[in-house]
């Protein structure tokens, strides 16, 4: 039996690398003779870079940038010498989780230090980039990004201010004239995230809350970034409001599909592409995804969906296999998921289900294995006993 393996992360658990091959461990601890094969998944934020190195059998590189609070940091990213395609996380600079809740200053944060490490990445031989767009604590419309570019911004007394969240409403005017990002440079922003920049769906309503905004402070930032996006449209005649997925990573998409001309795909298509993954679910019998907490919301673009819906395309069964199920997971089984099943068994804290998790991925895989084999051995038996039956009613 062959059988692939593809989890998103645990959030805060484990990376898709470190539960694929949990799961792996515990099907071939129930049966060694199985073929498992895994594959990397990420929907654009924690684990893209590596999962890009995986899919494309690249290398890993450093860069310096800044963090989101200006920070000198050195970051990690993917480059694939083959196509010259190099894959950065907007997280691994402006990550929401790189502070303590206790020390995040939302209003402070500037994407400028995305900019800078896509400034750097494009010195080297680079042709395409892919920007993981998920998991970062800015909100600033990326303004910052741009400012990294030679875009200058100033206030009505003619002073030149730095972008970030809390100061979009200051900027009077934007000077361009030294505003420049190489033509020949294919940008590829790696998101499943569709909601606009502005309204109650949009960038600061939806997820200012998780990276701290107050409601009061959620409301001066969703001004601020209307103001930013009028005069983006007055500077670069381009409305970044309009585009799908503009509220992504607070506002950065919009930036990059509306200024920096990106494009805009859902992580896990950028992956099966460069990794074949469609080859490998057709070579497969069963596929086994995954995520922390499997939800109504699963249905909404996440990879576990995607995933799912690739291997319903070619006939092949999948199950799920998650931390957590949350309300609404029975959706999943109307469109083509033949079993869900959550690692927790028995009631537990969660920081014990962080501790535990990996373990108890591992068990609830070599329990399913046990019941696969369990059931084909069954039906098996009856396939037999049947063709027994047929092959005496010949006889007489």
């Amino acid at each position: 039996m062959n059988i692939l393996v593809a989890c998103d992360s645990y959030k805060g658990c484990m990376s898709s690398a470190q539960a694929n091959q949990q799961i792996k461990k515990g099907l071939i601890a129930a049966n060694p003779e199985l073929e498992v094969s895994t594959f990397e998944i990420a929907d654009g934020g924690e684990g893209m870079v590596d999962a890009f190195v995986e899919a494309s059998q690249g290398q890993i590189r450093k860069a310096s940038c800044f963090d989101l609070y200006g920070r000198r940091i050195i970051v990690h990213y993917g480059y694939d010498p083959k196509t010259r395609t190099a894959c950065v996380e907007a997280a691994s600079c402006l990550g929401l989780t790189l502070y303590p809740k206790e020390r995040r200053q939302p209003l402070e944060t500037s994407s400028y230090g995305l900019g800078v490490l896509i400034r750097e990445v494009i010195k080297t031989d680079v042709e395409t980039l892919i920007i993981g767009l998920g998991g970062t604590g800015t909100n600033d419309a990326g303004m910052g990004m741009l400012e990294a570019f030679g875009a200058v911004f100033y206030n009505k007394s003619r002073r030149r201010i730095h972008a970030s969240s809390g100061t979009l409403n200051r900027i009077a005017f934007i000077d361009k004239s030294h505003f420049h990002f190489p033509g020949q440079i294919s940008l590829v922003a790696a998101c499943d995230v569709n909601n606009p920049l502005l309204g109650e769906q949009g960038a600061t309503f939806i997820f200012g809350k998780q990276k701290g905004l107050s409601k009061m402070e959620q409301y001066r930032t969703e001004s601020g970034v209307s103001h930013a996006a009028d005069k983006i449209e007055q500077t670069f005649h381009v409305d970044i409001r309009s585009k799908p997925g503009s509220g992504a990573a607070g506002g950065l998409g919009g930036m990059l599909i509306g200024v920096l001309d990106a494009r805009m795909d859902p992580g896990l298509e950028i992956l099966a592409r460069i990794g074949q993954f469609e080859e490998k679910i057709q070579n497969a019998d069963l596929v086994i995804t995954g995520e922390g907490q499997s939800d109504l919301q699963t249905l909404y673009g996440k990879a576990v969906f995607s995933v799912a819906q690739m291997a319903q395309a070619q006939n092949v069964p999948v199950i799920v296999l998650s931390g957590a199920l949350g309300a609404g997971y029975e959706k999943l089984y109307d469109y083509g998921i033949c079993g869900i099943f959550s690692t927790a068994d028995r009631a537990m804290t969660f920081p014990v289900a962080i501790a535990q998790g990996p373990q108890k991925l591992e068990q609830a895989a070599f329990s399913l294995m046990k019941l696969i084999d369990a059931i084909s051995a069954l039906t098996k038996k009856k396939s037999v006993s049947k063709t027994e039956v047929l092959s005496k009613d010949d006889q007489n």
